[in-house]
């Protein structure tokens, strides 16, 4: 099979990415299949007994996933899916048969609408409304001004594709009282509800708490294989585990991704609230080292973050971007950007990446993000 010019430049970012020697953040499909097996194998046996039998359908270790983030998110039950899509679609149709209400409020920028090719529609026979198309969450006002009935409330914190941006707590307490008010149930789209609390102020248990139920995530924030769990009141998860079956996600055997998961709550889950921290500091060194340089306009977005992950905008074109950022990883070994995409809208030329501060972050201080800007902007030409 011929090798396409993409696998190409997809092999030769993955190599630049693992050699280099200074990153922000280490993903996970950074590393070959060996090492993530390899990894997995020597740490799982400190968060779980390997000597006991594979799961069978959902029992023994996956259980102890889903026993492990109900108690952490303060919620009743809770049920292991093989993906966050299907813990949605499941949450939502359940939902909507209670609620006698197919109609779903969410944000025009949100996941379902984003990313899953109008599986809510195509699938789940649900129909999808929007409170407000701003780059932000919607306000108690328009929730409660909303001209036509909804059943459910979806709020996605962060809202990744604006920003990674959240409300103030206030203003999501106050969105959620104004979708009480209409009798509405609330879902949180959690996919990366872990590392929300800084921004809060408040425990995760307070943050479900908010919400009827609520899905999280395993490899977005926690560095897991795959997985998700959806939490929420014993009743409606028994009848998830009825919709997870017809929907396909009855998996014979997941060990591999619930011991991740199980590794992921025990490791990276206590580390966000520094990673939140440094974030702020390497988004305001961006800025910096962008504004003492040549480009003719930058956005660092949310400033300061809200989360350990923003966005970074420039006036140049994905290519170029992507270029100067791949050659900066090979000739320095300095990886400072990854992968650059042209913004949604607006004019041509303009695109944006986003911005991982993790583990491997936590090394850089402000001083090393400027000088890796200044040899950034010096291979953009």
């Amino acid at each position: 099979m011929a090798v396409t010019d993409e696998q190409k430049q997809r092999h030769r970012r993955l190599t630049a990415w693992k050699r280099s020697g200074r990153v922000l953040a280490r993903a996970s499909a950074d590393h070959t299949l060996g090492e993530r097996l390899a990894a997995l194998a020597a740490d799982a046996g400190s968060v779980h007994d390997l000597d006991e039998w594979t799961d069978v359908y959902g029992d023994g270790v996956v259980a102890e996933v889903e026993r492990r983030t109900a108690d952490l998110l303060g919620m009743e039950a809770a049920a292991f899916f093989p993906t966050g899509t299907m813990a949605q679609q499941v949450a939502l149709r359940s939902w909507a048969g209670r609620t006698g209400n197919p109609v779903v409020a969410l944000h025009p920028l949100s996941h379902p609408e984003m990313h899953e090719g109008g599986a809510l529609a195509s699938v789940s026979g649900l129909r999808t409304v929007h409170p407000t198309s701003a780059p932000r969450l919607p306000t108690a006002d328009e929730i409660r001004d909303f001209p036509e009935p909804f059943g459910t409330l979806m709020l996605e914190l962060p809202l990744r594709d604006a920003g990674f941006v959240l409300p103030s707590w206030e203003e999501l307490t106050a969105v959620v009282a104004a979708a009480r008010e209409r009798d509405a149930v609330v879902h949180l789209d959690g996919a990366r509800l872990w590392e929300c609390g800084p921004h809060f102020g408040r425990g995760l248990p307070e943050i479900a708490g908010l919400a009827d139920s609520v899905y999280v995530s395993f490899y977005k924030s926690l560095d897991g294989l795959s997985g998700a769990v959806l939490a929420g009141p014993e009743s409606l998860v028994d009848e998830a585990r009825t919709w997870r079956h017809r929907y396909g996600g009855q998996v014979f055997q997941q060990y591999p991704a619930a011991l991740s998961a199980l590794l992921g709550l025990e490791r990276e889950l206590p580390r966000l609230p520094r990673y939140v921290a440094h974030a702020k500091v390497v988004a305001g060194a961006l800025a910096e080292g962008f504004a003492d340089s040549a480009v003719p306009w930058f956005r660092v977005h949310p400033e300061p973050p809200h989360t350990h992950q923003f966005q970074v905008w420039l006036p140049y074109g994905t290519q170029e971007l992507d270029e100067a950022s791949v050659r900066q990883a090979e000739e320095t070994g300095v990886t400072l950007f990854r992968r650059w995409l042209a913004g949604p809208a607006g004019p041509p030329g303009v695109s944006y990446t986003e911005v991982t501060v993790a583990a491997p972050g936590l090394e850089w201080s402000a001083a090393d993000v400027r000088e890796a800007v200044t040899e950034f902007v010096r291979r953009l030409g």
